[in-house]
């Protein structure tokens, strides 16, 4: 058993955007808007103190997500300590498609293997990987903010998770534009149908394998992989003006679509882009929020 680190330690995650379009469940990329959180091992007791975005509503108990996430790698190493103290500096709004939960979840893993002095020998990236999806129940969120960049990932039949990092052009860029009003995961979730035709299945397939060359290096083919027809269409009840901007944008050719859940839409910029990044920014809807990202390529960090 590993012996705690004196003194508090920082970590800083990535948020993610998942789905990309016609990836669902599978595809996910890791966005530079960072959460930061400090942790340090107590003599007893528990202290939590959050700051930024969902600071209302966040428990500041066992019931955090972070909280959680940290009494799982710490099992996992066989440390139980004493008491803990949790600082959190929230950037990732909450229940945006923008992986906030993912983010805590990568979070409290990272930063409960870096308060312990072998945690980062004992438990990796991809054992971080897999612990994350365990908590999530599906990797395409976690494993981007675990390792940055653009990844591929996935559950084998036996459950396991795998995680594979893909190739992203230098040059890549987005923009997310986040509304006002959240739309919870389930709710999303909860629109999807049980099947859809073989063709729409096969149509997606093909966008999917047409993004991952897309992203590599063909921004040219951008607009045409990033069309979905799998999840989007149907959640328009939930995030209808979502969908409109994503329509509109795309018909002017911008590639864009909505990230994970919703409702933020991104879309992605850069050298060779139809549209310029400014004038996408200029599309924000009055009362939403405007970013212009780069993508991650660095995962959750110890800072």
């Amino acid at each position: 058993m590993g012996d705690v680190v004196r003194g508090p330690v920082r970590v800083s995650v990535p948020a993610t955007s998942a789905n990309l379009g016609p990836g669902f469940d599978s595809l996910g990329l890791a966005l530079d808007l960072r959460d930061e959180l400090e942790g340090e091992v107590l003599a007893q007791g528990l202290e939590v103190e959050v700051h930024g975005a969902g600071a209302e509503q966040v428990p500041r108990d066992e019931r955090h997500l972070v909280v959680r996430a940290m009494r799982v790698a710490f099992e996992v190493l066989g440390v139980e300590p004493p008491g803990l103290r949790l600082t959190c500096h929230n950037v990732v709004p909450h229940a945006r498609g923008l992986g906030s939960s993912s983010a805590a979840i990568v979070g409290g893993l990272a930063l409960a293997r870096a308060l312990v002095t072998d945690g980062a020998e004992r438990l990796d990236d991809q054992a971080l990987v897999a612990l994350a999806t365990r908590m999530e129940g599906h990797p395409d969120n976690v494993a981007p903010a675990v390792l940055g960049g653009f990844v591929i990932s996935g559950t084998d039949d036996d459950g396991r998770a795998y995680a594979v990092p893909s190739a992203v052009a230098p040059d890549l860029e987005t923009v997310v534009l986040v509304p006002a009003d959240p739309v919870s995961t389930e709710m999303a979730r909860g629109l999807l149908p049980a099947t859809v035709p073989h063709a729409e299945a096969a149509a997606d397939a093909g966008r999917a394998a047409l993004l991952v060359a897309a992203l590599a290096g063909r921004p040219d083919q951008l607009l045409r992989g990033t069309r979905d027809y799998l999840h989007q269409h149907y959640r328009r009840p939930a995030m209808p003006a979502s969908l409109d901007l994503v329509e509109a944008l795309r018909s002017d050719g911008v590639p864009a679509l909505v990230s994970g859940a919703g409702p933020t839409v991104l879309a992605f910029v850069g050298v060779g882009a139809a549209v310029p990044a400014e004038a996408v920014l200029a599309r924000c809807p009055q009362g939403w929020t405007a970013h212009h990202l780069a993508v991650d390529r660095r995962g959750v960090l110890v800072v």
